[in-house]
């Protein structure tokens, strides 16, 4: 047959015409085409070519036109949408559907009648009923800062825990999630104090702590819902009946438990050690929420608790740097240099090492150096551990209380420890004449000091890493004073052990190694900060009131410590330690607090009543899956399961799933103090350009980043961000979802995913119009499928549901999210949108008595997918899915198994026996045709409403499957007729063609479709205006000094506009002469 039709004139000369490819809707379908290169002579052939730009004058003579744009067509006003249904109750339903998607009134009252309902309760005595761990679903939200909102970064989480949490109760399982927030200690304090401040003048000192802290749970009411709007807003099926906040007399007591059992067991202690403080905060800081940054030279830091260097135009501290100076050696003329990136540390000195087996400080052994300021006598030390003789001079100054190394030297040798700065930063009554000033600015005067005793060597750049505070910003000082810390080394190894043996799974498994990392080499946690918002620790210092002299800041006297669970058993253990009674005791609680992520460690546990043995902690705990963030791995997933397994003895879950980093799309941290942090609610309910500009001024950012955020945001929402809606923002983020993979979101990518919330919503309403008549009963599946009515496009249909229902299964399951939503999105888009409600059409619509079987098959196939892919989208977008399910008809009629809600109802199961491979390969190639049909019409320019007769040439298994589905191809590809097979004489001689593969063509009759005539008379006119820019550019290339006087690149671009258009030029003479060949052909 190929043979036959290559020989055949007509068949040559059509050639020329085959496009480059058929649009079909499955991406897996690949045609093969004769002459591709022709595609563009083809497109030129019927005037469809791409028309050349006017050139703008570049070299020599020439003129440019504008044309006029067209104004934009007005959008319809939308509609002013006010919600009616009381709140708590069921929306009524029964109205006629919208007839657009407006996001607004879909997504109104939905959340208010769930949470009214109780559906998002959780049950103890159900989850106590189910035997395995499978069958019940517990998860904890990772509690967010009451100080903020969500962003986008959070809003990922909620909907990937949501999704998570409404597939599992529409599987049957025991469901929970328990909701809350933090108190973030240092973050809340800062805020009151900052709000304080403006509205009072006032700081908290001026209060008083008990006052302040009143202050606090004052913000705390009026400020610390916005969260929990955001969550309903993002349709989070928390249950709210059990929402927790850290600082909650429940939650307080488990952290005084813990505190507690952490001392009794040894692992909890005070100690007077070298640690990250800050300034700023004037408390100590942990060592995981410092941050570094890299100096590679002298570097210039504003910094705001100083007042400002007068020897900067702007103000600015110098750092990276290494300072040389000269100590004077005791009775002698000689000096020993030294150098410091710090200068003013050199106040706290007390030692200079040198290494013992350095020739040049051997004869200094055993003698002393005198301070330049105090006249300090300061030894000279030998220690090989810490000097390098190769190193600068081969001697080190020592300053144990300022200096990690230092701190360990000082130890070996017993040296003393001189603090020389107050809480705040200053120099304290160590620092000579330099008391009171900040620190950086007692370096600047340090130098010049020096420099007045001819003690000053010079000055030269370094590189240096600085320490800063995570939380303040502020540059962090290793500082020696007394905190409580807790031995992790056991707990750590639990913690470890438990994913190396498989009994706590960590995903991705790419972040094993951090886990391993950070935990192998874990170091004691100091938990108290110098703060009053937080948990106050449970920790009293006694003392008999007869005596004198014990101070609580000795540690001489740290046993006088006693943890206790209440004031009246600290008094208890204190009359039994002390041996008198209890009114000669004095007691004085510690005045720090804990790190906020000691209370965020009992998470797990506290919310359901620890210690104490509740129902709830019977039937909820352990819990299911942690849920986060990748960036909190140390912070507080792993003191979770280390806290877990130290205080109940078990892992508080069994897996932990990591989500990626949330950036920006140009790969930023999603940062206030960048400007590209985006709050949900903008995109679900639209937010104007001028509102995201506000924001912006409003805040704190530099003027260089606030001028950089503005034009950001005014290219990439010029007209504001529009309204989405929830359920787009949730489907457009768990699109972005791959494991392991810092996210770079487009918003406007997300935005997109409005439109398929209204394609979704405008097929539904499309189909329900079939569907009006219909009687579903509670086993229309069984039924349709046992009934021997069904077509081979219904039985497509239900195959391609249950391969997406198995699909979206497994990548739940396996938390691809990103893949189950793609998998849901297609059975919507590709299967049932493009294809069977097209192909459903024309059955639905025909009464007649001879078509009552295929159109009740058509009906129930229809509703059928529709129910159960709305329960299948359910999860990943709940408002529209269950707008749309309670408008199917027959919903009240269905029996006992009948649901209330669509979040009530079971997630649909993949049923094998309901899989039709055989009508899935016959839908395939009928799709293959249809898209050829569709683009020969497309390619000729045929009017919708003019139908087309089809010839297709089939060999192999596809002849038998596309005459079963000839009514389809007809429908789908507007066809008059399409035969399979045709025997050459009835194919006329003028037909468009396309080769879809070496087994299938397909063919349509062009017979009074194409005016030959005035195809020429259009190429003719495009030759005409084509030639003279060919000519002009010609002339352009060759004028006088074009060689001389013009740069390469617009040479090269020259050549290849000349190029194209030359070849634009052939292409539309050969057109013209392929269509009179055609023409000639359709006359014989």
């Amino acid at each position: 047959m190929t043979e036959t039709w290559e020989s055949d004139e007509k068949f040559v000369a059509m050639a020329a015409y085959v496009p480059n490819g058929v649009d079909l809707p499955k991406p897996k379908a690949t045609e093969k085409t004769e002459k591709l290169s022709k595609n563009q002579l083809k497109k030129l052939a019927k005037g469809k070519g791409k028309k050349e730009k006017k050139e703008k004058p570049q070299w020599g003579d020439g003129t440019s036109s504008k044309k006029k744009a067209k104004p934009k067509k007005a959008a319809p006003p939308k509609p002013d949408f006010v919600n009616t249904t009381p709140k708590g109750e069921m929306k009524d339903t029964s109205q006629p559907i919208a007839d657009a998607y407006y996001p607004a009134a879909v997504e109104a009252a939905w959340q208010d009648w769930w949470e009214a309902s109780g559906f998002y309760k959780g049950d103890p005595a159900l989850a106590l009923s189910k035997k395995s761990p499978d069958e019940k679903f517990i998860m904890v939200i990772p509690p967010p800062n009451v100080t903020g909102s969500l962003h986008l970064g959070h809003a990922l989480t909620a909907a990937v825990e949501d999704t998570l949490t409404r597939w599992h109760r529409m599987k049957g399982h025991a469901t929970l999630y328990v909701p809350g927030t933090d108190h973030a200690g240092i973050a809340t304090q800062s805020v009151v104090e900052k709000m304080l401040m403006k509205t009072e003048g006032k700081n908290r000192h001026d209060l008083g702590r008990e006052k302040f802290i009143e202050k606090v749970w004052e913000w705390k009411k009026e400020y610390g819902d916005r969260i929990t709007t955001q969550l309903r807003s993002l349709g989070s099926s928390v249950d709210w009946s059990r929402e927790r906040f850290t600082m909650d007399d429940m939650l307080n007591k488990a952290v005084v438990e813990a505190f507690n059992r952490f001392h009794e067991r040894g692992l909890l202690y005070r100690a007077n050690r070298l640690g990250n403080w800050s300034c700023a905060l004037k408390s100590a800081i942990s060592d995981i929420e410092v941050d570094y940054i890299e100096l590679e030279g002298r570097t210039y830091r504003e910094l705001k608790t100083h007042k400002g260097n007068p020897k900067d135009p702007k103000g600015r501290y110098e750092f990276g740097t290494l300072t040389s100076f000269a100590y004077p050696v005791e009775d002698s003329d000689e000096k020993i240099v030294v150098a410091t990136t710090r200068l003013e540390t050199m106040l706290g000195d007390t030692a200079v090492a040198v290494h013992p087996e350095d020739d040049r400080y051997k004869h200094l052994h055993g003698k002393f150096v005198i301070h330049p300021f105090n006249g300090r006598r300061i030894p000279i030390i030998q220690d090989p551990v810490l000097v390098d003789m190769a190193f600068g001079t081969g001697a080190v100054k020592i300053t144990p209380a300022h200096d990690p190394n230092d701190y360990e030297c000082g130890k070996r040798h017993k040296l003393e420890f001189i603090t020389v700065l107050n809480q705040d930063g200053s120099i304290n009554g160590n620092g000579s004449q330099f008391e009171g000033m900040m620190r950086y600015d007692a370096r600047i005067e340090v130098e010049e000091a020096l420099k007045e005793k001819g003690l000053y060597i010079g000055k030269e750049p370094n590189k240096m890493r600085l320490g800063i505070c995570s939380r303040s910003g502020d540059i962090l000082e290793p500082m020696i004073t007394p905190q409580w810390y807790v031995n992790c080394d056991s707990m750590a190894k639990r913690a470890t052990d438990s994913v190396r043996n498989g009994e706590l799974k960590i995903l991705p498994k790419e972040q094993e190694k951090t886990w391993f990392q950070w935990l192998d080499n874990i170091r004691d946690w100091c938990v108290s900060r110098q703060l009053w918002w937080g948990h106050q620790i449970p920790a009293w210092f006694a003392t008999k009131k007869s005596e004198t002299g014990v101070s609580k800041n000795d540690m001489a006297f740290n046993d006088r410590w006693i943890v206790a669970r209440t004031e009246e058993d600290a008094y208890t253990k204190a009359t039994e330690k002390l041996g008198c009674s209890r009114d000669e005791i004095v007691l004085e609680r510690d005045a720090d607090v804990l790190d906020t992520w000691f209370s965020s460690g009992l998470f797990p546990f506290s919310v359901f009543g620890w210690p104490d043995q509740t129902e709830d902690l019977k039937a909820f705990y352990p819990t299911s899956l942690l849920e986060t963030g990748s960036d909190i791995l140390f912070f507080w997933v792993a003191r979770m399961v280390m806290m877990g397994l130290e205080m109940t003895d078990e892992l508080p879950f069994h897996t932990i799933y990591l989500h990626a980093m949330v950036r920006d799309k140009d790969g930023r941290k999603m940062s206030k103090s960048i400007g590209n942090v985006v709050d949900p609610l903008e995109v679900i309910k639209g937010c104007e350009l001028k509102t995201l500009i506000d924001k912006l001024e409003q805040g704190n950012l530099p003027e260089k980043e606030i001028k950089k955020a503005k034009k950001d945001q005014t290219a990439d929402f010029p007209d504001g961000i529009p309204e989405c809606g929830s359920d787009a923002l949730r489907f457009g983020l768990l699109a972005y979802t791959v494991q392991g993979r810092d996210i770079s979101l487009d918003i406007k990518r997300v935005v997109g995913y409005r439109q398929f919330c209204n394609k979704l919503w405008n097929a539904t309403k499309f189909a329900l119009q079939f569907v009006s008549d219909f009687k579903p009963t509670p086993t229309l599946l069984d039924d349709l499928m046992s009934s021997g009515k069904m077509a081979l496009r219904d039985k497509f249909m239900i195959s391609r549901l249950m391969s997406g229902v198995r699909d979206v299964n497994k990548f739940f399951s396996a938390y691809s999210f990103g893949d189950a939503q793609h998998a849901a999105y297609s059975l919507w888009l590709n299967d049932l949108c493009d294809v069977y409600l097209e192909l459903a059409k024309p059955i639905v619509k025909n009464d007649k008595d001879e078509n009552k079987d295929s159109k009740w098959a058509a009906q129930a196939t229809l509703w059928v997918t529709m129910e159960a892919g709305l329960r299948l989208l359910h999860p990943m977008m709940p408002f529209v899915t269950e707008e749309l399910w309670q408008r199917l008809p027959g919903r009240g009629t269905l029996g006992k198994s009948e649901t209330r809600s669509i979040m009530l109802a079971s997630f649909p199961e993949c049923i094998e026996a309901n899989m039709d491979h055989i009508a899935e390969a016959s839908m395939e190639i009928t799709m293959k045709v249809v898209g050829a049909c569709r683009s020969l019409r497309s390619s000729y320019n045929i009017a919708n409403k003019v139908s087309t007769h089809f010839f297709v040439h089939v060999t192999g298994d596809g002849e038998p499957m596309l005459r079963n589905q000839v009514d389809d191809i007809k429908t789908l590809g507007k066809a008059s007729a399409v035969d399979i097979n045709p025997n050459d004489e009835s194919v006329p001689k003028s037909v468009g063609l396309i080769v879809i593969d070496d087994q299938t063509k397909v063919l349509m009759d062009l017979t009074g479709l194409i005016d030959f005539d005035s195809e020429i008379k259009k190429l003719e006119k495009s030759l005409k205006n084509a030639s003279p820019a060919m000519t002009n550019l010609e002339r352009k290339i060759s004028a006088p000094g074009y060689e001389a006087n013009v740069n390469d690149a617009l040479k090269q671009a020259n050549v290849e506009k000349l190029e194209g258009l030359k070849k634009k030029i052939a292409d539309i003479e050969e057109g013209i002469e392929n269509f009179k060949k055609l023409a000639a052909l359709e006359k014989k």
